[in-house]
């Protein structure tokens, strides 16, 4: 699972990567300060099983019922207006952000940043300005790379040497874009009826934003939200919208790992140690204030949101013993995998290795002891033994 984090320069990317990821990157007051992609391992957060089974166990992923799951973050380049044309980063940043399953755009919600990422006086940028033009970039892009060999395309597809959704499939490969998903977005916009050599611009132009929305689904982090005089609304530019505080949240992981407080990401609160010194306690203080009012950093939860919001996954724990829910070395529930939700017993089986896949007898659910197919479509939470000819399940 790959999160992008996007949006053009000096909005605090770099500070959220770092705050969520406790990975120490370049921050600078300037645009272009994140050059090449800065990529790190954060952690979302989903009840753990062991909760509902009523099983104990010791692991640094599960803390107090709440399993940390890693995610691959990726930070990259800053984007200006035309990026889809090469303008700024914008080669680079496109190369990057095509590896992404999701993205996260963080935003200036404070206003105190030009389009171009130049600092300004606070309140005179319109944030939802930021949330379009990465919108209309990312639709440019998708546009482009339709635009670019149309006219060969749709002759392809006239004469019949190949259909409407595989030959658009195949400019798309690189994004991870397949047929059935080419299937889907022209079913959706009724493109599908219409011939390829009778399109224009507005019908590639509409394909492009519906294959960029179904396949880089994004989310609004609005940080600096601390700064911003009332509530940051619930939606910008029509995206959901989460109000984030990523300089707070830096603060309170530094603190956390030095002993001076005791802080778990994503609480709204936090206790502070009998070290802290007189400076942090001041400083704690102030984000004590900030906490109160968002009710949290939000680092933590555009995060999760990313994940089971916007891609709607669901977690899976696959095991090798299904009486005492652990691995062969004991170990209980010792894997939490992200899936998509409508996976089946087969996909878990995929995920956990390729020949365990190949081999693939049956799946025994752990929480009702029944035994599975591969088409088994499973649920939020199941705990699953593979049994496979070609390895032990798990």
């Amino acid at each position: 699972m790959q999160i992008g984090l996007l949006g053009k320069a000096n909005v605090g990317k770099s500070t959220f990567f770092s705050a969520a990821t406790e990975t120490a990157v370049q921050t600078g007051n300037f645009p272009f300060t994140t050059i090449e992609p800065n990529v790190g391992v954060a952690h979302v957060r989903a009840p753990c099983a062991c909760g509902p089974l009523g099983v104990s166990h010791e692991t640094p992923e599960c803390r107090g019922g709440t399993r940390l799951i890693p995610v691959r973050l990726i930070d990259v380049a800053g984007l200006v207006p035309g990026a889809h044309e090469g303008k700024g980063l914008g080669n680079k940043f496109l190369d990057a952000a095509r590896q992404a399953d999701a993205l996260i755009h963080v935003i200036d919600a404070a206003g105190s940043t030009d389009l171009q990422g130049q600092p300004v006086k606070p309140g005179t940028h319109d944030p939802a300005e930021d949330a379009r033009f990465v919108v209309e970039e990312f639709d440019a892009w998708f546009g482009d790379i339709l635009r670019r060999e149309w006219q060969k395309l749709s002759k392809e597809i006239e004469q019949k040497r190949s259909g409407l959704a595989a030959a658009i499939a195949r400019r798309f490969s690189g994004l991870g874009i397949g047929e059935a998903d080419v299937s889907a977005a022209l079913q959706s916009t009724g493109l599908h009826a219409k011939g390829a050599a009778d399109w224009g611009d507005a019908e590639i132009g509409e394909l492009a934003r519906t294959m960029r929305e179904a396949s880089k689904p994004m989310l609004v982090a609005a940080n600096k939200a601390d700064l911003v005089e009332g509530d940051v609304p619930a939606e910008i530019a029509g995206q959901r919208a989460i109000p984030c505080s990523s300089e707070s949240e830096l603060l309170l992981g530094r603190a956390a790992a030095s002993g001076a407080i005791s802080y778990s990401p994503g609480e709204a609160s936090f206790e502070v140690s009998g070290g802290a010194t007189p400076q942090q306690r001041a400083a704690l203080e102030t984000v004590s204030g900030i906490l109160g009012r968002l009710g949290g950093t939000g680092v933590q939860r555009a995060l999760d949101e990313a994940v089971f919001g916007v891609l709607g996954m669901i977690v899976a724990y696959p095991v090798e013993d299904e009486t005492k829910m652990c691995d062969k070395d004991g170990r209980v529930l010792p894997r939490a995998l992200l899936l998509r939700r409508g996976s089946t017993a087969m996909d878990l089986a995929r995920a956990v290795h390729a020949e365990i896949a190949e081999g693939f007898l049956h799946g025994i659910d752990c929480k009702t002891g029944r035994r599975v197919g591969a088409d088994h479509e499973l649920s939020d939470g199941d705990v699953i033994k593979i049994v496979s000819t070609k390895a032990r399940g798990g």
